[in-house]
């Protein structure tokens, strides 16, 4: 629901954004200065930040301004991308990764989400194995520097070139090989829930709710599935335009114990094309009606 109830005469009409978080690559025309003054002035008070929004500024300057704003920091965007072919590759994406947890740490994100990527005509169980040892690679790094990971189980259409992790029980059975836990005994690796990618599982119910017992629900991204895209990456919906069932897959992430924010994640390039002020006010409107 989009409205709290604050007196026994029943909903009052306040919009309750306590939860909403906004990904910059939502509103990517706009800077990460004009995203977080998006943000203020429509009463958004958490940002996902993802890297091509923060190289401008570096990670310093960027974990200011949004200090300076009172921003809390869900998530950095992204890491991951473990397959590779050859040794060297592999190497490059554990330092790409370790870069992106220092930034995540200095600019207060919580986790790094982890798109943990794949190699066109590698078989998916060796692309899964080398991503679980990627993982296991910089696992300690992350413990040591307080930000978790989050495994982003992708949409089965994106498992040649993007990401061999479809399902939440994959990204499962890869937290459940990982050991290590944050100082506040909860695992450091776990799983980002992003509505687009795992609406249609028949098993996800059922996924969130291991997934919450065991600690690993970390993330959950929302937007909506159009039944007619003209891209599979840059066409996704607003809250409200498909057919996922938000509210009722939001309610099995709360029941699972999520307490965290409710992270809009849209790639449109139709919607990129727009005032950036009007595009987050209809997010807002649709938020607070789907969400």
């Amino acid at each position: 629901g989009g409205w709290r109830t604050l007196d026994s005469r029943g909903p009052m009409a306040l919009p309750d954004l306590s939860r909403c978080a906004l990904h910059t690559i939502t509103t990517k025309p706009w800077s990460l200065e004009q995203c977080v003054a998006g943000c203020q002035q429509a009463g958004i008070n958490a940002i996902t930040v993802w890297r091509n929004a923060l190289e401008p500024y570096g990670a310093r300057r960027a974990g200011e301004i949004l200090r300076a704003a009172g921003m809390r920091v869900p998530a950095l965007c992204r890491g991951g991308f473990f397959p590779a072919v050859d040794a060297a590759k592999r190497q490059a994406a554990l330092d790409d990764n370790r870069r992106a947890i220092d930034d995540a740490a200095t600019i207060g994100a919580e986790m790094v989400v982890l798109v943990c990527g794949a190699v066109p005509g590698m078989p998916l169980p060796e692309a899964r194995r080398q991503i679980a040892e990627g993982i296991a690679a910089i696992a300690p790094h992350a413990c040591a520097s307080g930000v978790r990971l989050a495994i982003e189980p992708m949409h089965p259409a994106y498992a040649g070139d993007c990401s061999a992790i479809s399902t939440m029980r994959q990204a499962r059975l890869i937290c459940e090989q990982m050991p290590w836990r944050g100082r506040d005994g909860y695992p450091v690796v776990g799983i980002a829930a992003d509505v687009y990618h795992v609406w249609w599982d028949d098993a996800l119910e059922d996924e969130i709710a291991i997934a919450g017992a065991k600690g690993y629900l970390q993330g959950f991204h929302v937007c909506d599935w159009k039944l007619a895209q003209s891209d599979l990456l840059n066409d996704r919906g607003l809250m409200g335009e498909g057919c996922i069932d938000i509210a009722t897959i939001r309610g099995w992430v709360e029941r699972a114990g999520f307490t965290g924010f409710n992270e809009v994640e849209i790639f449109s390039d139709r919607y990129w094309q727009m005032d950036q002020s009007e595009w987050l006010q209809r997010i807002v409107a649709a938020y607070l009606a789907h969400v």
